[in-house]
């Protein structure tokens, strides 16, 4: 019985280092992953710039801002919802901050145009911040405030609180990185080529690096 006390304790003193070792690496001792939500125009294009940004885990397309429940894409497109193309980013506020994620976003975007981005025209593809909480609102519009000093010109991108977000379409997700063929103008294209014929012929890099010069983060992209 000694015997096999003895052997048993090595493996004993295994399982409670594993056991210490677990306790210790919780969730609780990383930084809890936060949320942005931004409409940006086009929410392929958004979700796009945003997934290549370091601290940013994950950016879902998605509708928000309207009053009808689960929207479809084509809703939405039609009019009538309310809703935004909007982008929800999951992100470590322990390598990237909210503000510094607005500020990002201003830069990526047209904030002086009420009426749409870029070639898209119309309510659903307005610019717009998502805030939950005062100290969202706060960062929010003085990053608006930096970047209207920047510009030199008014920035009509609002400041509203958030609503239920909806994502979009599974076809959306990740649709700038999609090779499956579909029919454009052009022929048949991957759907990640007819992402970049859209986003040229739209013309939003073009306008971006117009407005915001070298302070265009994702132009180009």
């Amino acid at each position: 019985m000694l015997m096999r006390l003895r052997e048993g304790k090595p493996m004993l003193l295994a399982l409670a280092i594993a056991l210490g070792l677990a306790m210790h690496c919780t969730p609780a001792d990383a930084a809890p992953s936060k949320t942005a939500i931004v409409a940006g125009g086009c929410f392929w294009c958004v979700e796009s710039d945003f997934e290549g940004v370091k601290g940013v885990s994950e950016v879902v397309s998605g509708f928000t801002g309207g009053s009808v429940t689960n929207p479809t894409y084509k809703q939405v497109v039609r009019g009538g919802t309310g809703h935004y193309e909007a982008v929800k980013i999951s992100y470590d506020p322990d390598v990237i901050t909210y503000g510094q994620l607005i500020a990002l976003f201003l830069r990526s975007v047209d904030p002086t145009d009420a009426g749409g981005q870029f070639c898209d025209r119309g309510d659903s593809y307005r610019t717009a911040i998502f805030v939950t909480d005062a100290a969202e609102k706060l960062t929010a519009e003085a990053e608006i405030t930096k970047a209207a000093k920047a510009l030199g010109k008014s920035i009509v991108t609002p400041v509203t609180q958030a609503k239920a977000f909806y994502p979009a379409e599974a076809y959306h997700q990740d649709y700038y990185k999609q090779n499956d063929i579909i029919l454009t103008r052009f022929g048949p294209r991957s759907k990640a080529k007819a992402y970049k014929l859209y986003r040229e012929g739209c013309g939003r890099d073009a306008r971006v690096k117009q407005l915001w010069g070298p302070g265009a983060p994702f132009a180009g992209g």
